[in-house]
């Protein structure tokens, strides 16, 4: 599975291309799917571009999306950067009148718990983002480990391909990453990085036969070092590279 992580936390200044309203995602999302993205990340975004948990912005950004890829999954990010207080971020989860698919959720992030089970409380799928072992050791003591859709291993910036791989390695054994791309309790893995391990982490997760993701909120760069011009290209390079 390719999914396509469309912005991020990155300001509208980062990049001309970058979705922010609720008609640009949509534009992007129905991009990405065109060129072979199964499913889109999002980060909904306040008036400046700033990420917000905010209900009406939501409730815009995936009527919007929704309508131009009625198919597709639509996830979205519960990160402590746009709200960093748990309880505010549980509350406004409970608010939320229209629901994401899934929701990715920071297992090294304060209040992980609580977090997850509001979303899952309100029937939304919940993606375990694992950062380091601190991070997946806290997820496999969590009782909600099991009502994950999925497992990120997510790498942060890393300064060549062979540290990238070396990396992964690490932490997918220490999510217990199984034959068949999954944990030992069953659970779907994707793996990705950002910056400079981006690419070198999708190409090292399709020789794996895991699932991965390539976006603007992963990288600005195609593989050969040029800026690309928006989602639909990287999402397009990342499918020559082998991603499906």
């Amino acid at each position: 599975m390719l999914k396509a992580c469309l912005n991020g936390i990155r300001r509208p200044d980062s990049h001309p291309a970058l979705p922010v309203t609720p008609d640009q995602l949509a534009a992007a999302a129905a991009a990405a799917g065109e060129a072979g993205a199964a499913a889109v990340h999002l980060h909904v975004k306040d008036e400046v571009g700033a990420d917000t948990f905010d209900g009406d912005r939501l409730a815009a950004a995936l009527e919007a999306v929704r309508a131009a890829v009625p198919k597709m999954p639509i996830g979205v990010s519960t990160a402590a950067s746009a709200v960093s207080n748990s309880v505010n971020r549980v509350d406004a989860i409970d608010s939320w009148t229209l629901l994401p698919d899934f929701a990715s959720v920071n297992w090294h992030e304060p209040g992980t718990d609580a977090v997850a089970d509001a979303l899952l409380a309100r029937g939304v799928g919940v993606e375990a983002g694992l950062w380091h072992r601190k991070a997946i050791r806290a997820w496999q003591d969590s009782p909600l480990r099991n009502q994950c859709i999925r497992v990120l291993i997510e790498l942060g910036d890393l300064p060549d391909s062979a540290t990238t791989e070396a990396r992964a390695d690490q932490l997918l054994e220490a999510a217990g990453l199984r034959p068949g791309g999954r944990t030992l309790e069953g659970i779907p893995v994707l793996l990705h990085g950002k910056e400079s391990s981006a690419w070198p982490a999708l190409q090292y997760a399709v020789a794996r036969g895991l699932d991965t993701r390539i976006g603007l909120e992963d990288t600005l760069l195609l593989p050969n070092g040029n800026p690309a011009p928006g989602n639909t290209a990287l999402v397009e390079a990342a499918r020559a590279l082998g991603a499906l």
